[in-house]
């Protein structure tokens, strides 16, 4: 998405955890934007675990629906799932991108100027809707007694082919940015490349169908002929990534290998905590930080509002205010150089609060 929005009615959905912290941090940044943007509107939402312990539904049916009839755009908190089989539940976060078709997922992953560590500037698009995360798993007795366990994975050639080519669109999006006149220095220096994701050398139906599909959109569209591809088998792409950042730009990978890749790489510049993503259908955006609930500092004040603050940052840019969305990311970079308001996960003392407040001081 990239039209702009001329109104912003956006969802917001804390649902468990630190998620109840991180996102009206979120929202104050928003806010602090003052006329930059239109004037947002907030409507809160129900999901989560603790919603399903309360009334039965991680998911109520009324959530989809504001979302669907009346927001422009939504914010997703954290979600604390059980670990173990619960009967009648299912993760409100899955469900979502079901409903609302949010088939990518998108998350940028950047070093800072200034502050030390690896040199990183990469974008890794996950698909956001099938493989092992559709969620069909059975268990059979043996004869012997013993157990067996099965999952299904599911690869498609549609939802592997509108994946490759949202992937090489940003590919050529990035490109533009970093040609632009007076365009900042990037780590990234080359030209476009996609860098595909997958295990078809052990997997090769499902990562064949999947790596053949995402080869076949720039092979059979001109206007790619500027990106480079090139393909990692995901182990190798884990190792690469860890030894030599800098030699990426955007990677797209099956569901599972996405959420691994994108968490590893939050390792890369400091901390789950910095780390922002949107779920992104061709139509409907809704930010979403990388972390989890974070269950041992859930209701303390010192989650890092980063990454929610970044994942806003990355709505407004999806639904056009590309301007707004660079001062939040320009405030952020600053209190990071600056280093004096730091949360607990980067060395730090600072609560979610002050944190918050210096980003908005930056504005």
């Amino acid at each position: 998405m990239s039209v702009i929005k001329q109104t912003l009615k956006l969802g917001m959905i804390p649902a468990d955890g630190v998620g109840k912290e991180v996102l009206p941090a979120a929202q104050r940044v928003l806010e602090a934007l003052g006329s930059a943007i239109p004037k947002p509107q907030f409507v809160p939402l129900l999901a989560g675990w603790e919603e399903f312990q309360k009334n039965g539904k991680a998911l109520p049916d009324e959530t989809v629906r504001v979302l669907k009839e009346e927001c422009d755009g939504a914010m997703f908190g954290s979600v604390q799932s059980p670990s173990h089989k619960v009967a009648g539940y299912s993760s409100p976060i899955v469900a979502l991108r079901k409903h609302l078709d949010l088939y990518a997922n998108v998350r940028p992953v950047a070093s800072v100027e200034g502050v030390p560590g690896p040199r990183v500037n990469m974008v890794i698009v996950r698909e956001n809707t099938e493989c092992l995360y559709i969620k069909k798993e059975e268990i059979h007795d043996n004869a012997d007694g013993s157990k067996t366990a099965f999952a299904t994975r599911q690869i498609t050639s549609r939802a592997s082919s509108r994946i490759g080519r949202m992937a090489f669109e940003l590919a050529l999006r990035r490109g533009a940015e970093r040609a632009a006149p007076g365009a900042p220095a990037t780590f990234w220096q080359g030209p476009p490349k996609v860098t595909i994701v997958h295990k078809s050398n052990v997997l090769s139906v499902t990562d064949g169908l999947f790596r053949e599909t995402v080869r076949s959109v720039k092979e059979s569209d001109a206007k790619y002929d500027g990106v480079k591809m090139e393909e990692q088998l995901v182990d190798s792409m884990v190792y690469r990534m860890f030894r030599e950042p800098e030699i990426f730009d955007v990677a797209v990978a099956p569901n599972l290998y996405g959420d691994i890749i994108s968490d590893g790489a939050a390792a890369l510049v400091g901390s789950l905590g910095l780390v922002p993503s949107v779920n992104a259908s061709d139509d409907f955006v809704m930010g979403e930080p990388v972390h989890g609930s974070a269950p041992d500092i859930a209701g303390k004040g010192i989650a890092n509002p980063i990454a929610s603050i970044r994942s806003a940052s990355l709505l407004l840019s999806s639904l056009g205010h590309v301007d707004a969305a660079a001062r939040i990311n320009a405030a952020v970079d600053a209190v990071l150089r600056e280093g004096t308001y730091l949360s607990p996960d980067l060395g730090g003392k600072a609560t979610t609060d002050e944190v918050t407040d210096a980003v908005i001081k930056r504005l």
